[in-house]
């Protein structure tokens, strides 16, 4: 394919994707699970992945198909069985909606305190397009980015996709933006998250970035960052899109103005970085001066191999971008089906990490992003008990807190083979981890309380 040639998107919908002309390889089993679990779950995919980076000709195997399609064990099978009875059973579109609605719920729609703990306060007036969990980031979520591309099968925050609108984040007022960033000198970096900032067109997406470029602002932001997934999804954005040049000269005033800019990719797969589009979506980002830094979480039936890790670490910096994050999914939506437990996740990183450069070795992880903050696995450990005996531990510590005093400070957990998350670990000495009582001095106020640690 002529990347400079105009390809026009196509996006498919648990409503329409029997046109993708691929499906017709699908069986009527596959079809009808993608009906039940698409009806829970978020479901949204495009040409672009379609096209070009599923392998239709095994599709059940395929990485980048279970990536985007629904697949049926992402539902627990009690919760499979309630949808499909409905849907069997001729259930109008009221009753599988309520029915999708219980089954949410069961499913910790917004995982460590998002709404509770990380929507902050002025003037009396929860800003619920804003989160500001830790000191000096502070997450923005622009009404018009509550969307994606195509949709990630463990995203969590899916409940954003699927008419859960108590638990949306978006706010559409720049100038309460404005103003938070000028009463909270403290954050350094903003970072446009969603859904994702580049289904955006420019002149929306300009709108909120002009206050920061044009001295109407007074922040202290010296970073902005956007999270996206367009690079794996659509990196026609950058190349071919009717705005694509537009993006690219608004990416470059913010490097001429001294704000750094770094665009937080998403590659779950090597096989992401494989087309000649990609490629050239991120030749034209680095001319702007915008560093891209690499992320994904650890995923169950995606990308499990060591190799596979390695792969797309030795690409992205041979590509000119930097690994950030080894991430573990989150304990939301189909958890279940992407976990991992956490000493497999550390020596999956730890054999991946063995194979690579110093160049490679920016990322960071296995991490886990849970209330307290960001707590990275760093091991497995022996320490002495005394008289010879030898307790197995987990060795612990925090890249980012909601105190900035935790941060960098190591600690135990008692070792826990089938753990998949922070919840299952228990202090391996005292009664309480290091910052428990600080974080429950922070969860037991009320909500109309500030309750930020670093304030």
């Amino acid at each position: 394919m002529d990347i400079l040639q105009a390809v026009r998107y196509r996006a498919y919908s648990l409503h329409n994707y029997q046109q993708i002309p691929q499906v017709e390889s699908l069986s009527d089993r596959q079809k009808f699970d993608i009906s039940v679990v698409g009806s829970v779950l978020p479901f949204k995919v495009n040409n672009y992945v379609t096209d070009e980076l599923i392998d239709w000709s095994d599709p059940a195997s395929d990485p980048i198909f279970r990536l985007t399609f629904p697949q049926r064990d992402m539902l627990l099978p009690e919760h499979y069985r309630q949808m499909a009875h409905v849907i069997r059973s001729g259930g109008d579109r009221n009753a599988i909606k309520e029915a999708a609605h219980r089954i949410r719920l069961e499913l910790n729609p917004h995982p460590a305190g998002q709404m509770a703990l990380n929507v902050p306060l002025m003037d009396g007036v929860r800003l619920t397009g804003i989160q500001h969990k830790y000191r000096e980031t502070v997450l923005f979520f622009p009404s018009s980015g509550q969307t994606c591309h195509s949709y990630c099968t463990f995203c969590f925050r899916w409940p954003q996709f699927t008419g859960m609108d108590e638990w949306k984040f978006a706010m559409r007022e720049t100038e309460l933006l404005v103003r938070y960033l000028e009463a909270h000198p403290e954050a350094t970096d903003l970072l446009f998250t969603g859904g994702d900032p580049m289904v955006m067109n420019y002149k929306v997406f300009s709108q909120y970035i002009e206050p920061l470029l044009d001295g109407r602002a007074r922040t202290n932001i010296q970073t902005i960052r956007i999270g996206t997934k367009s690079l794996s999804f659509w990196p026609y954005k950058f190349l071919t899109d009717p705005d694509a040049d537009q993006f690219l000269r608004l990416f470059e005033r913010i490097t001429r103005q001294g704000i750094n800019l770094a665009i937080m990719a998403h590659f779950n797969h090597p096989r992401e970085l494989a087309t000649e589009a990609v490629a050239a979506a991120v030749r034209r980002l680095r001319a702007t001066g915008a560093q891209i830094r690499t992320q994904s979480p650890l995923l169950n039936h995606i990308n499990t191999d060591p190799d596979s890790w390695a792969e797309m670490w030795r690409t992205q910096v041979n590509m000119n971008m930097i690994p950030y994050y080894m991430f573990i999914a989150r304990n939301t939506g189909a958890r279940h089906y992407f976990e991992v437990p956490l000493v497999r996740a550390w020596e999956i990183f730890r054999e991946a990490y063995q194979q690579v450069s110093g160049v490679c070795r920016t990322v960071r992880g296995p991490s886990m992003s849970c209330t307290p903050g960001k707590v990275q696995i760093l091991g497995v450990s022996e320490l002495p008990l005394g008289e010879g005996l030898m307790q197995k531990v987990f060795a612990l510590r925090m890249i980012q807190g909601r105190h900035p005093d935790w941060v960098a400070k190591p600690f135990f957990a008692k070792y826990d083979p089938e753990a998949t998350w922070m919840s299952d670990l228990k202090p391996a000495f005292g009664e309480k981890f290091f910052y428990e009582k600080e974080l429950e001095s922070i969860t037991s106020d009320t909500p109309d309380e500030e309750h930020y640690l670093f304030e």
